[in-house]
């Protein structure tokens, strides 16, 4: 039986990342109920196998709750790590020395392997290397082809296997491991909506991952290097979503820098028209207390604030030992800032000029047209999914219903700012259009008698990209007695 299932009154979008914690069909469905609108697979841990059934979870919320979901597969990327010690964890003292070198035997308090060739090559001297997620950090004072010596300017205890962050330079390693490129391929095999890419440095680094997704997903890059800051745009512009990657980016950077930077993310990401999410730590006190620190609570409501398209859960869904009560609080946060009578002013300080194209002049008007005849919904009759995502970067105040023949097309709008997508037949005439507008609108309540909707299509129908339609209708009584308790005129959808 499938369960009533009404669009969020919630506009940003709640993406939990599953584990151990919350990776069985019971949690996943309870983890929809509480609030996540889109589930994040991480390629970093676990099996393929396994990773199978949790896709397959997901999916069975469909026909649950009958509703498209949204999988986005998170690739592990290219983690550099020094070799192993021989004697267990070592101390490195500050102003001492300590030598990485391609020697596979294992390290002591005076060196360690780095297997890397990349980094030797890209590597200057002044360079720094942050080990552990930052918390030792080496200064390059000399370097061979197979030897870097460095000077401890934060010491600390280092052991087996830690990850080492390199912030000065860009460094010239494929943005796809072979285990990357593996976990791909399974991927898109199992028909998932989004693949992150990880440690993205460069606009190439986007137009590989493209190149090997050939269409079958939509790519979502990672902003986590000062590299990829320093080639925003460029990089934005090739992906279709971004994604604010606050745990590598704060142990490259300063943490004050952290804040200007996601801000100057999230303002790029909408004015280019690309889905943009927050991610990491929004709430991490919850991984092992049930309520989150006030702190949390205003960094989740600020990324609301700022007009992000998603805001993430990460370990507090994945391993935490409160992951329903992690999505139903940021669930309750992000509520109460939509109601904040001040957040519609501060969600379009950001400006969004619309593009020099049909469906982005229509896109921007329909904002307008919105407020002059307080309209009560916006219908968008789409097949690719652009116009959705083209009204969605206009942030309305009414709700946006997304209208389409492709399953693949709803189920990838589950990232997007406010869109209730629904995967129905496609129309073939105006008059086929608008009555299908008034019914759906009704049966996914976001409309009533005498409600005014504003639909947009293309004409000639069922053609990707010809958005040119933009139309105001008005739900009578009438016609509400015809479509009946569950808008239904003819049975179809």
């Amino acid at each position: 039986m499938t369960e009533k299932f009404s669009p969020r009154n919630r506009k940003v979008r709640i993406l939990a990342t599953l584990g151990p914690a919350s990776d069985t069909p019971e949690r996943i469905a309870a983890l929809y109920r509480a609030g996540a609108d889109a589930f994040r697979v991480n390629m970093s841990h676990g099996e393929h196998a396994r990773h199978a059934e949790v896709i397959a979870a997901i999916r069975s919320l469909e026909k649950q709750f009958g509703r498209p979901t949204t999988i986005l597969v998170d690739l592990q990327g290219p983690k550099l790590r020094v070799g192993k010690f021989a004697d267990g964890p070592v101390m490195l003292e500050e102003g001492a020395t300590f030598v990485l070198d391609r020697d596979s035997a294992p390290g002591d308090v005076t060196r360690v392997e780095l297997p890397h060739r990349e980094i030797y090559e890209a590597l200057e001297v002044g360079s720094r290397l942050l080990l552990d997620d930052g918390k030792l950090v080496l200064s390059v004072v000399a370097l061979t082809a197979d030897r870097i010596e460095t000077r401890v300017e934060v010491g600390g205890k280092l052991s087996d296997r830690k990850g080492l962050n390199v912030p000065d330079v860009v460094i010239p390693v494929a943005a796809l491991t072979e285990k990357d490129r593996k976990d791909l391929a399974f991927a898109l095999d199992q028909g998932v909506d989004w693949i992150a890419m990880s440690f993205v440095q460069r606009p190439e680094d986007v137009a590989e991952g493209r190149r090997l997704i050939g269409g079958r997903a939509s790519l979502l890059a990672k902003i986590e290097k000062p590299a990829a800051i320093r080639r925003l745009e460029e990089i934005i512009e090739l992906s279709d979503g971004v994604m604010v990657a606050r745990g590598d980016l704060g142990v490259e950077l300063p943490p004050q820098n952290v804040p200007p930077i996601q801000k100057q993310i999230v303002a790029t990401a909408r004015r280019l028209g690309r889905p943009v999410v927050v991610a990491t730590q929004m709430l991490e006190s919850m991984i092992t207390s049930p309520s989150p620190t006030r702190a949390e609570v205003s960094d989740v409501a600020t990324a609301v604030y700022d007009g992000a398209d998603a805001i993430m859960l990460s370990a507090e869904t994945a391993a935490g030992d409160w992951p329903v009560e992690a999505v139903a609080m940021m669930d309750k946060i992000a509520t109460a800032v939509e109601a904040d009578t001040g957040y519609s002013a501060r969600l379009h300080f950001t400006e969004t000029l619309p593009d020099a194209t049909t469906a982005d002049a229509l896109s921007a008007a329909a904002g307008g047209i919105i407020g002059t005849i307080s309209a009560d919904a916006i219908i968008c009759f789409t097949s690719s999914g652009s116009t959705a995502r083209r009204i969605s970067r206009e942030r309305p105040s009414v709700p946006l219903l997304v209208l389409t023949p492709k399953l693949k097309t709803a189920r990838r709008s589950g990232l997007l700012w406010g869109a209730h997508a629904v995967s129905t037949r496609d129309i073939g005439s105006f008059e086929e259009m608008i009555a299908k507008g008034k019914r759906m609108a009704l049966r996914h309540g976001v409309a009533s008698a005498g409600s005014k909707l504003i639909m947009m299509a293309g004409v000639p129908f069922g053609t990707p990209g010809s958005t040119n339609v933009l139309h105001v209708a008005t739900l009578t009584g009438d016609e509400l007695k015809g479509f009946g308790e569950e808008g239904k005129a003819d049975g179809t959808s």
